[in-house]
C-alpha cells in the first residue's frame, strides 16, 4: 500500500511556493509598462492638433476666433458627391469596334448556309435560289454590324447623360474605330434584341424570299456584340475629369472673424472650422516641433498608464504581482490602439467598424467588472488623444462599453454573448441618434449607412469568444466560460469520481451548493467556487474506501493501520488530488482549492487516537497536519468552511435547530483559532454571513422544523 510520506508533503509546499513566485519579477513588470507606453506613443499623431473643441449645433465656448491666415473653405462631403455626380454625367463611356466579331460571324454564316440548305426539310427551297438567300443574308448582317451591336451598360443608362428624349435606356458614348473617336448614341446602334427585330422586319419585306421565318431564324444565330465597352479607358477618362474637380469653395481672408464666442455653430461655420483645422494640422505636420509633440504624448500616456497601475496595485494586487496577467492587459491595449491608429491612417469610412467593445468583454470574462471598467475607461481616454471627433467617440464607446460589462455581469450561459451584442447595438443606435438630434434637430440627417458600421462592429465583437479561449491557452488563466464547462457534472473527471467514489461525489455536490450560495451572498465568483468545490476531493479516488463516505459495508480498513499511517492516507488525498488535477489539465485556479481546502489543520481524530494509544510518548503533530497552504482568497476560505460543515453534519445523531447552529459555530470558531483565514480576503462580518447561510441551508436539507407545541401554547396563553 502506498502511503504519502513527509517528503511528498514537502514537495507540495515547494511546488506551491515556486508557483506563487513565478511571473513576479518587478523589473519585468516596469519594462512591459514602458514598452506599452512607447508603442502607444508611436501610434499617436506626430504633429500638433487643432486645440479647439466644437460641435455642430452647439455654442462656440471659446474666445472669438479670427483667421490667422488666408485659407480656402473645403466643400462638404455632400457637395463633393454632388460635384462628382455632375462631372461623371459629362463623361461618356468609351467603346471599341471589334472587326473580328463581324468577320467571323459573316464567314460562319456563309459556311453554314450550304449545310443548312441541304439539311432543310422544306421542299420549296430549290438549289438555284441559295445565292439569292446568301446575298440577302450577307446584306442584312453587314448593315447590322456596320451600324454596330452594343450591350447596354446599366451604369450609364440611369446615370443621367441620356438624350433629350428622356429615355433611360439611351445614352451617349464615344466610339473608337481605327484610332478615330466619334460621339454616338445607343439609339443609333443595335442591341441584340433590336437586331433580331430588324432582321425579322427586313426579311419579311423582301418579296423574293419565300421562306422568311427560316432565313430570319438562321440569321439570328450570327448576331453578336461588336461594340465592346472599354472599361479601363472609361475609368481613366473619368479619373482625369475628377482630377480637375475643385474641393474648395470660397476663401477666408486673414484676420477675418470666423465665429464669435457664444454663437451657435451652423453648417457654414463648422465648414470653416473644419477647413481651418485641416490647414493647421497640415502646416503643423510640415513645420511643427515633432519632438515636443512626442514628449507631450508620452506625458499623457504615461499618466494614464500610471493610473492603471495604481488601480491594480490598490485594488487588484493579485494582477499587479503577476506579470503574466499584466502582459494580457498590455497586449490588448497595444493591439486595440494599434488597430485604431491603422484605421485612421487608412482613412476607413468609419472608425466605428472597429469592435472597441471587445476589450471590456474580454477583460470582464478574464478578470472582473472593476478591472474591465477601469481599463476600458483609460483606453478610451488614450484613444481620444488621436481620434477625430473625440467627444462623439468617447461618449459612444464609454456608454456601449459600460453596457457590455453590465450585460455579462455573471456569465452563466453562452447565449449571454448574443444578448450582450444586441444590447450593445441598441446602445450604439440610441446614443448615436441622441447625438445627431442634439446637433441637427432633425431625423432627416440619420441614414442607414450611419448605422451599418455599428452593426459590423457588434458582429465582430462576437470574436471575443475565440480570443478568450486563445488567451486562456497562451497565458494559462481561467475564464467563466471554462468554469462553466468544468462545472458540468458529465465531464470526464467528475463522471470518474461519481463511479469510483460515489459518496465523495455526493459530498462534493452538497459542498458546491453550500459554497455557491454563500459566495452569492457575500460577493465573489460563484462559478469559480462551484468548480473548486466539485473537484476539491478528487484525490480520494486513489483510495476511496479509506474515507467514511465511501464505506458501504461495516469493514473499516483503518482498523488494520496505526493512527500515523491512517493520517498519512487521509492527508495524501490533497497531494493526489493535485496530481490528478494537473494530469487532467485543470486550471491552477481550481487546483488552488484542492491544496487549500484543509489548510494547515490537523487530522484530529487520528491525532487524538495516537495520543490515547501512546500516553507516555511525544506525538509528532506534523505527521497529522495537512501541508497547506491556508486559504488565500475569499472563495477558498468559504470552501474550507463548507467542506467541514457538510462532512460534520453527516455524522450528527440528531438534527435540530440548536444542534445545527452549535455545529456550524463550533467549526467556524475552530478554523479561526487555527488562524486559517489570515491570508484570505474575508472579514468577520462575511464569515458570520456565511455561517448563517450554512445554518439555514442545513436545516432545509435535514428538514428541521419549528417546535409548534411552543407556538400553540403561546397562542393559547394569549
Amino acid at each position: 500500500m502506498h502511503i504519502t510520506n513527509s517528503d511528498n508533503v514537502a514537495k507540495l509546499k515547494i511546488n506551491y511556493n515556486k508557483e506563487k513566485l513565478q511571473y513576479n519579477s518587478p523589473i519585468l513588470k516596469y519594462v512591459m509598462a514602458v514598452v506599452t507606453i512607447l508603442l502607444v506613443c508611436l501610434f499617436m499623431p506626430k504633429q500638433p492638433r487643432f486645440r479647439y473643441d466644437y460641435q455642430k449645433g452647439k455654442p462656440w465656448n471659446h474666445e472669438n476666433l479670427v483667421s490667422p491666415y488666408d485659407f480656402a473653405i473645403l466643400k462638404t462631403q455632400e457637395e463633393l458627391d454632388r460635384d462628382r455626380h455632375q462631372i461623371l454625367k459629362t463623361v461618356n463611356p468609351i467603346y471599341n469596334v471589334s472587326e473580328v466579331v463581324s468577320k467571323e460571324q459573316l464567314d460562319q454564316f456563309n459556311i453554314d448556309l450550304n449545310e443548312r440548305w441541304q439539311t432543310s426539310q422544306i421542299d420549296t427551297l430549290p438549289s438555284q435560289d441559295i445565292e439569292r438567300y446568301r446575298g440577302v443574308g450577307n446584306a442584312i448582317l453587314e448593315y447590322v454590324y456596320d451600324r454596330g451591336i452594343i450591350s447596354l451598360n446599366s451604369r450609364y443608362q440611369l446615370k443621367g447623360n441620356s438624350t433629350a428624349s428622356g429615355s433611360e435606356a439611351e445614352y451617349n458614348f464615344i466610339l473608337v474605330q481605327d484610332n478615330v473617336a466619334q460621339q454616338r448614341n445607343t439609339a443609333n446602334s443595335f442591341t441584340i434584341e433590336s437586331a433580331y427585330s430588324y432582321i425579322e422586319r427586313t426579311v419579311d419585306r423582301n418579296r423574293f424570299i419565300s421562306q422568311k421565318k427560316w432565313l430570319s431564324d438562321l440569321l439570328k444565330n450570327y448576331v453578336a456584340v461588336n461594340l465592346m465597352f472599354n472599361e479601363a479607358q472609361t475609368d481613366k477618362s473619368e479619373q482625369a475629369a475628377l482630377s480637375n474637380m475643385s474641393t474648395t469653395r470660397g476663401i477666408v481672408q486673414r484676420n477675418e472673424l470666423i465665429v464669435e464666442q457664444g454663437k451657435m455653430i451652423n453648417n457654414e461655420i463648422i465648414q470653416k472650422l473644419e477647413s481651418l483645422r485641416r490647414v493647421y494640422e497640415n502646416e503643423a505636420q510640415i513645420g511643427g516641433k515633432q519632438g515636443l509633440v512626442l514628449f507631450g504624448n508620452f506625458l499623457m500616456v504615461s499618466l494614464i498608464m500610471t493610473l492603471l497601475m495604481m488601480f491594480l496595485f490598490f485594488f487588484r494586487r493579485d494582477i499587479y504581482k503577476n506579470n503574466r496577467l499584466l502582459l494580457i492587459i498590455f497586449a490588448v491595449i497595444i493591439a486595440m490602439l494599434g488597430v485604431l491608429s491603422w484605421a485612421i491612417k487608412m482613412k476607413i469610412p468609419s472608425l466605428y467598424y472597429i469592435p472597441y467593445c471587445i476589450v471590456p468583454i474580454i477583460f470582464r470574462i478574464l478578470f472582473d467588472t472593476r478591472v474591465s471598467l477601469n481599463t476600458h475607461l483609460l483606453m478610451v481616454l488614450m484613444a481620444a488623444l488621436f481620434v477625430p471627433n473625440s467627444f462623439d467617440f468617447v461618449f459612444l464607446q464609454l456608454v456601449t462599453g459600460i453596457v457590455a460589462i453590465y450585460s455579462i455581469r455573471t456569465m452563466v450561459k453562452r447565449e449571454q454573448f448574443l444578448l450582450s451584442s444586441l444590447l450593445i447595438l441598441a446602445s450604439y443606435i440610441i446614443s448615436f441618434t441622441g447625438l445627431v438630434l442634439t446637433r441637427n434637430g432633425t431625423f432627416d440627417s440619420i441614414y442607414w449607412n450611419d448605422i451599418f458600421p455599428f452593426v459590423i462592429s457588434v458582429g465582430l465583437t462576437l470574436l471575443a469568444y475565440p480570443l478568450i479561449y486563445a488567451f486562456e491557452k497562451l497565458f494559462g488563466i481561467v475564464s467563466d466560460l471554462t468554469l462553466m464547462e468544468l462545472t458540468n457534472s458529465n465531464s470526464k473527471l467528475l463522471r470518474e469520481l461519481s463511479i469510483r467514489a460515489p459518496g465523495t461525489f455526493q459530498h462534493s455536490l452538497q459542498v458546491a451548493n453550500l459554497a455557491e450560495a454563500a459566495v452569492y451572498r457575500i460577493g465573489g465568483n460563484p462559478l469559480l467556487i462551484r468548480a473548486g468545490a466539485l473537484y476539491h476531493d478528487i484525490g480520494k479516488m486513489s483510495n476511496p474506501l479509506y474515507f467514511i463516505e465511501n464505506q458501504k459495508t461495516g469493514n473499516n480498513p483503518h482498523e488494520e493501520l496505526t493512527p500515523e499511517q491512517s493520517a498519512q492516507i487521509i492527508i495524501s488525498h490533497v497531494l493526489k488530488g493535485v496530481e490528478i488535477a494537473r494530469k487532467n489539465q485543470l486550471p491552477e485556479a481550481v487546483v488552488d482549492f484542492i491544496r487549500t481546502h484543509h489548510g494547515t489543520t490537523k487530522v484530529d481524530y487520528f491525532y487524538n487516537l495516537s495520543m490515547k494509544n501512546n500516553p507516555d510518548k511525544l506525538v509528532d503533530e506534523e505527521l497529522f497536519r495537512y501541508p497547506g497552504p491556508i486559504p488565500f482568497s475569499r472563495e477558498s476560505a468559504v470552501l474550507m468552511i463548507a467542506d467541514s460543515v457538510e462532512a460534520a453534519s453527516r455524522a450528527m445523531k440528531e438534527y435540530t435547530e440548536q444542534s445545527i447552529n452549535t455545529l456550524v459555530d463550533k467549526i467556524v470558531d475552530h478554523k479561526l483559532i487555527q488562524k486559517q483565514f489570515t491570508n484570505a480576503d474575508i472579514t468577520m462580518k462575511q464569515i458570520s454571513q456565511v455561517a448563517a447561510i450554512f445554518k439555514s441551508m442545513l436545516k432545509s436539507i435535514y428538514h428541521v422544523r419549528i417546535d409548534y407545541d411552543v407556538t400553540r401554547k403561546k397562542s393559547t396563553d394569549d
